[in-house]
């Protein structure tokens, strides 16, 4: 079983700050044209699962052993897992922008929704109770979490926390901005935040130049 509360923390660790949303960025450039993809097949999807430890050493090996004796199985599981991924970044990207999400992107995640929810159960800790949910162990249960947090995203209070870095070259990354005055605009300042920054510079020295 996985302890929700423990879901949560693990979502303040991350990068962009929510699970859901560092699913979403597993393909770089993805506003671009081209995005470039990181999850070309099932391993890597295990690959990336295990790199922000939504599975141990011992669960990512076994999925890899399940899907080496399931190969149409895991190939079939990869195709979803991108499917429901570019899903949930058009939602967030919608989101981010003040617009309403695709209802077909809306009704993909709702069909994949009971699965992840499945088997809750109310476990007594340290005086009180926390939520936890039955891990399973299918060759997807490492979207289980990523699911769960993109239901609790979009129902939150904090939706409009969600932005997209400002970059105008097709980055796309999603992010969740914890700041207090809601000031974050770009998926770092040391990459996309620095190029604007130069952009901005040579503008006004171009601007600056004599006739």
């Amino acid at each position: 079983m996985t302890d929700i509360a423990a879901e949560l923390d693990r979502d303040n660790a991350l990068p962009s700050g929510k699970l859901c949303l560092e699913f979403a960025n597993t393909a770089d450039w993805h506003a671009a044209p081209q995005p470039e993809e990181h999850l070309t097949g099932y391993a890597d999807l295990v690959g990336w699962a295990r790199q922000i430890d939504l599975l141990t050493a011992d669960e990512a090996e076994a999925l890899l052993a399940q899907a080496a004796t399931h190969p149409a199985l895991a190939a079939e599981f990869h195709a979803w897992a991108i499917e429901l991924r570019e899903a949930l970044y058009r939602i967030f990207a919608a989101v981010a922008h003040g617009a309403t999400p695709v209802p077909a992107d809306v009704t993909l995640l709702n069909e994949a929704l009971p699965q992840a929810f499945n088997g809750p159960a109310l476990v007594a800790n340290n005086g009180g109770f926390t939520w936890r949910y039955h891990t399973g162990a299918g060759l997807d249960r490492m979207l289980w979490p990523v699911l769960r947090s993109a239901a609790m995203l979009l129902a939150s209070s904090d939706l409009d926390r969600v932005g997209q870095c400002a970059d105008d070259r097709g980055c796309g990354y999603l992010f969740f901005d914890s700041s207090r005055n809601r000031s974050r605009r770009w998926c770092d300042m040391g990459s996309c935040g620095n190029r604007a920054k130069a952009r901005r510079h040579q503008t006004r020295h171009r601007a600056a130049l004599p006739a």
